[in-house]
């Protein structure tokens, strides 16, 4: 059998009141909550498909800053690998209320309100992230060499 790893985007969106960007969506039959996040698309450059995941599941449009890592995550429920590339993006306008097959709502949450979520997010990977993001980890965005772009 051939090992497949998931390729996975996620991407960090804080606004000007603190609040983060979280999308609240059914998986495996449970209600969880994750960053706007998902598969990168074949031919897809990485950071289109940040844009796309955030504007598919959360209606909004954003714009990537910086890079905050790669992330590796075996699920237990299913035994995929998933490989998450992660953002910090800058909110630039909502211009949608149709979200993703999947996605029940989009939510600006303060970090408190994200820690009390416990065992409701998606993986440990949405809590790392966000904790990661405010410790300041911050790469420029050409530390990825795409030639998809």
């Amino acid at each position: 059998m051939t090992w497949k790893p998931h390729a996975t985007v996620a991407v960090i969106v804080e606004d000007d009141a603190g609040r983060f960007l979280l999308v609240e969506e059914s998986s495996g039959g449970l209600v969880v909550f994750n960053q706007p996040a998902g598969h990168i698309e074949e031919g897809e450059a990485i950071t289109d498909a940040a844009r796309r995941e955030a504007l598919e599941e959360t209606g909004w449009e954003v714009e990537p800053e910086h890079f905050l890592g790669f992330y590796t995550y075996k699920a237990p429920a299913n035994g995929v690998t998933y490989y998450r590339f992660c953002f910090s993006a800058r909110a630039l306008r909502k211009v949608s209320d149709n979200l993703d097959d999947g996605i029940i709502a989009a939510h600006w949450l303060t970090l408190e309100e994200i820690r009390q979520l416990g065992e409701r997010l998606r993986s440990p990977l949405v809590l790392q992230c966000i904790e990661d993001y405010r410790n300041g980890r911050r790469y420029p965005l050409d530390i990825i060499v795409d030639t998809q772009t």
